[in-house]
């Protein structure tokens, strides 16, 4: 998959017509150009792992819905082969007032599956989500983590050769989540594409091949996941408010970060109520007489 100089602007406008008169009527000076990206190139080579990474607003989102065609770049081109499956947004794809099962073979066709192809499929999707109890309920009943077992239960079914996964991966239970991961990591010995987009930085050191960095739609940094990581975390260190630049002369980087859970575990979710150590691993390049650490805990949304 190749991601050639990509670029994609949205319409901001300061005032919104209230009426079709004043639409029509309306100056395209009060319109700004927002830039979501700007000119983004890099390729994913085929049976790779790329986690997509950045701060909020950095571009992830839009450039994953390039990717899978649901937005049209402004400038630059997207080239792949093969069928792409994208979970991109909670219940994206999905028709409210239908059911489980009908938006089953709603969204199987609109990853270009037959309804014969759908039909073979059916019931390891039904086993995989675990829904079969609620596949006859309209899913407008269904709760957040049920739409994201129905999505991602969907994606992976539809044979894809190129595998796109937001950050609505978060919203699933400790369970499913592994189940999740299980099939990602499936996938990759089947040598299928796989681009993920997380705010679980671990995750990316843990699962990708390679990580690409956002920042403000702006192609960053790209190579090795523990690499880009680092450099993520040093970008989002620079936009704190409290940061003090000429602190940041990386006499000392921090060379890892473990969560070490209250069972010596390091591999899995924290559970709410644990107790839990960080454990960071600093390089220091030149001596230092006063080390001292600090860190920020975000949840799923920031």
């Amino acid at each position: 998959m190749e991601v050639d100089h990509v670029s994609k602007v949205f319409k901001l406008f300061r005032e919104k017509p209230s009426s079709l008169k004043a639409r029509l009527i309306s100056s395209r000076s009060r319109a700004e150009d927002l830039w979501a990206l700007r000119d983004v190139t890099f390729e994913v080579e085929e049976g790779e792992s790329v986690g997509l990474i950045g701060h909020n607003g950095s571009g992830k989102t839009t450039l994953l819905k390039v990717i899978a065609g649901i937005l049209r770049p402004t400038a630059g081109t997207v080239r792949y082969r093969g069928r792409v499956a994208g979970l991109l947004e909670l219940g994206a794809g999905f028709h409210p007032e239908l059911t489980g099962r009908e938006n089953v073979y709603l969204n199987a066709s609109f990853l270009g599956l037959s309804r014969a192809g759908t039909d073979r499929v059916y019931d390891s999707i039904v086993d995989f989500t675990e829904l079969e109890d609620f596949m006859d309920n309209q899913v407008k009943f269904y709760s957040s983590g049920m739409l994201v077992r129905l999505g991602f239960g969907v994606a992976v079914h539809v044979d894809p050769a190129i595998l796109l996964i937001d950050e609505v991966l978060a919203v699933g239970d400790e369970a499913f989540q592994a189940k999740c991961l299980g099939r990602i990591r499936a996938f990759q010995r089947e040598g299928r594409t796989i681009v993920l987009v997380t705010h679980a930085l671990d995750t990316v050191r843990q699962v990708c091949d390679r990580a690409v960095m956002l920042d403000h739609g702006e192609l960053h940094a790209k190579g090795a996941p523990a690499d880009v990581v680092r450099e993520l975390r040093y970008v989002l260190l620079r936009h704190d408010p409290d940061f003090v630049p000429e602190e940041g002369t990386r006499e000392v980087e921090i060379a890892s970060v473990e969560l070490v859970r209250d069972d010596g575990s390091t591999d899995r979710p924290v559970r709410p109520g644990e107790d839990l150590t960080i454990q960071v691993d600093a390089r220091a390049n030149q001596p230092v007489a006063d080390l001292v650490a600090r860190f920020q805990i975000l949840d799923s949304a920031n």
